[in-house]
């Protein structure tokens, strides 16, 4: 059988076959209905394996720990992120990089209300107190940049990269307020954010 490819590179060993990439999918799978149901601090690796019927061998195969899963499936949200914005982009003129902006955001929203463990894991794992730095926010900037000037047709650079980035930090602040009481997203908080990016981005995009 030819190998799988797989563009998570947080894996102690990549699947090189379709049944090793649908375990690995089942653990993730697992892991993300776990976080919804028991929150990080009590996901566990054996509650994973459980939970996706598989040994607890073929969990510490892919992760060497919870923080390494959860950091895999944050990857995959991005990359399923990345996939639903395409989509979504597809339709829109290229000359309205507000409506862009409004499809990136209104993606982001739609996910954060539907997919498992996306509440808790986004784009990062939680990271550790004593080490509280990650790079999730650069990651997500990078790709929307870089599908934003795909869309756009325009040259990436690393003005346009720092401005995405600086909408993202806010925007990533703004929704944790937004969803802090309201399972759904506050809307009026979610208003202004909208209106904050497309004010910002507007001094680079118009």
């Amino acid at each position: 059988m030819e190998p799988v490819p797989h563009a998570n590179t947080n894996l102690r060993r990549a699947p090189v076959q379709q049944r090793s990439a649908e375990r690995l999918a089942r653990i993730l799978d697992a892991c993300a209905d776990l976080l919804d149901e028991t929150g990080y601090e009590q996901l566990s690796t054996r509650a994973v394996a459980i939970r996706a019927e598989v040994p607890i061998g073929s969990v510490y195969r892919f992760f060497s720990n919870k923080r390494a899963m959860a950091d895999a499936l944050a990857r995959r949200n991005l990359d399923s992120y990345a996939e639903r914005i395409t989509v979504r982009l597809a339709p829109i003129p290229v000359t309205d990089w507000r409506s862009a902006i409004d499809a990136v955001l209104d993606e982001y929203l739609a996910m954060k209300r539907s997919v498992p463990g996306f509440a808790l894991v986004d784009f990062g794992a939680p990271a550790p107190a004593e080490d509280p730095a990650d790079d999730a926010n650069d990651r997500v900037a990078s790709r929307l940049t870089d599908l934003l000037c795909g869309h756009l047709g325009r040259a990436c650079d690393e003005d346009l990269l720092r401005t995405v980035l600086v909408c993202v930090e806010a925007t990533d602040a703004l929704l944790k307020l937004a969803f802090r009481t309201d399972p759904s997203g506050d809307r009026a908080i979610v208003a202004e954010t909208r209106l904050l990016i497309q004010a910002y981005l507007a001094r680079v995009l118009d």
